[in-house]
């Protein structure tokens, strides 16, 4: 029901450092929950640290009662290895709250970047400072986690505009 406030997590996926953010919608407002990252061990094999991640982010899903995802789009960089082991990382966050039964959307970076702070090539520091303005009581939050509520905003602003239009569609 549209006017029903949802728990979405936000998700910006790395194989060192992944950021998490959860937030409530409910209307027009939001409120920050929780907030923080997921560093697998670095000594670990590959294949651990996805599984780390993995567990990591559907425990958090769980403990807080999430019940959308939202994830941020991979970026190709200009090392194929780097890009290609980043879409390993990006797969296991993804499957985490898929598992959960969780709806799973995904943002470009730029997309986000606009939604949040108003521009399309926004650096780190505008998107934290944008996050501390639009849920302060978050307090100061680090890149990571910040970009994760950055992407858990987005999806809080583009869903509610699906609903609207789709009420509007209903209405007509």
């Amino acid at each position: 029901m549209a006017n029903e406030p949802v728990r979405i997590i936000g998700l910006d996926p790395g194989l060192r450092r992944t950021g998490w953010g959860v937030i409530v919608s409910d209307g027009a407002r939001l409120r920050w929950v929780a907030h923080g990252v997921v560093a697998p061990p670095e000594a670990a094999p590959f294949s651990e640290r996805l599984l780390f991640l993995f567990d990591a982010l559907g425990t958090i899903c769980a403990d807080h009662g999430c019940e959308e995802a939202a994830v941020e789009e991979v970026f190709v960089n200009v090392n194929p290895s780097s890009t290609l082991k980043l879409g390993h990382a990006r797969a296991a966050v993804m499957l985490a709250p898929a598992k959960l039964g969780l709806s799973v959307a995904e943002y470009s970076p730029n997309l986000i970047k606009k939604a949040v702070v108003g521009a399309g090539h926004a650096d780190k520091s505008q998107i934290a400072f944008m996050i501390k303005r639009l849920l302060p009581t978050a307090g100061d939050v680090k890149a990571d986690a910040a970009d994760a509520l950055a992407v858990a905003v987005t999806h809080a602003q583009l869903r509610k505009r699906s609903l609207l239009e789709a009420m509007h569609r209903g209405a007509a």
